[in-house]
């Protein structure tokens, strides 16, 4: 493994580690900041009080996350409008388990995804955390700290939900709907996945993370009474028929995506806006 990328001489790197790191940097931003703003969705309509302030911080904090990653981006010379708001909907590399509207009003939805999403999560910045680029590697300790509550707090609430048989029912029902796509977490693309490894930008690959994933959350869900179908997986891919129809990582979306996107960016058009105030702040540079 080579150890030369450092994001912050981004001048003197080779086309081939830019485009490695671009490409780690906008599935990193881009899956933060859609699932996010779909956890907006949850606001004043969650369960409790408690848990609505919960997934309020919790989209707070993806936010943020992606500020991080958009922050290394801009290092290349692009704008926020650049990244987000007047990007072509096309170009967002997020998996499509982020973009998905939640089923109505189905709270075991909203737990679900997020526990498919932060055991990924996890693994992946564990991946980060000797990555060869130092600016990586300085802002996954903020992260990590952040993303272990939201998976304590996921798996909490996803073992109140399947203490009863309706409860059970309902998460049963979104782990059959959302599986697939949280498979879409760790879809390659392309050669440029050998780049990201080869160059040390991560320490694990994501056949080895999607494995342990798929080993920790059938642990987890069969522990509480929800059926798992394992994935058919030949040659370190899985097999077309168990992944859904789109993935997101290959820009490929699906049908929810330009609306949600449409939605997101409402405002700053209406605005006729052709600057953007930061998305967050982030603390460092201050």
């Amino acid at each position: 493994m080579a150890a030369t990328a450092d994001l912050s001489a981004p001048g003197e790197l080779s086309d081939r580690e830019r485009e490695a790191i671009e490409a780690l940097l906008y599935r990193l931003a881009d899956d933060e900041f859609v699932i996010a703003d779909r956890y907006t969705d949850w606001q004043v309509h969650a369960p409790t009080i408690e848990s609505d302030i919960a997934i309020a911080n919790i989209a707070q904090d993806e936010l943020g996350h992606a500020r991080l990653w958009y922050d290394l981006l801009e290092d290349f010379g692009y704008t926020e409008p650049d990244l987000i708001w007047e990007r072509d909907p096309d170009t967002f590399r997020h998996s499509t388990l982020c973009e998905l509207p939640f089923a109505e009003g189905d709270w075991a939805d909203a737990i679900v995804r997020s526990y498919l999403y932060d055991e990924a999560e996890h693994l992946r910045l564990e991946a980060l955390e000797d990555s060869s680029s130092p600016r990586i590697r300085d802002r996954i300790g903020k992260v990590t700290s952040e993303e272990d509550y939201h998976r304590e707090h996921a798996e909490n609430w996803l073992r109140r939900l399947a203490g009863g048989d309706e409860g059970r029912e309902r998460v049963q029902d979104a782990v059959d709907r959302l599986f697939p796509h949280a498979l879409s977490l760790f879809e390659p693309v392309g050669e440029i996945e050998d780049d990201i490894d080869d160059l040390g930008l991560r320490t694990r690959t994501l056949e080895d993370m999607r494995a342990e994933w798929i080993e920790t959350v059938t642990d987890t869900l069969t522990g509480i009474g929800i059926d798992v179908e394992r994935p058919r997986v030949k040659d370190g891919r899985v097999a077309e028929e168990d992944l859904p129809e789109h993935v997101g990582r290959d820009g490929d979306h699906t049908e929810h995506w330009r609306t949600h996107f449409d939605e997101i960016t409402n405002t700053y058009r209406e605005l006729d806006r052709h600057d953007a105030t930061r998305l967050m702040e982030d603390p460092d540079d201050e």
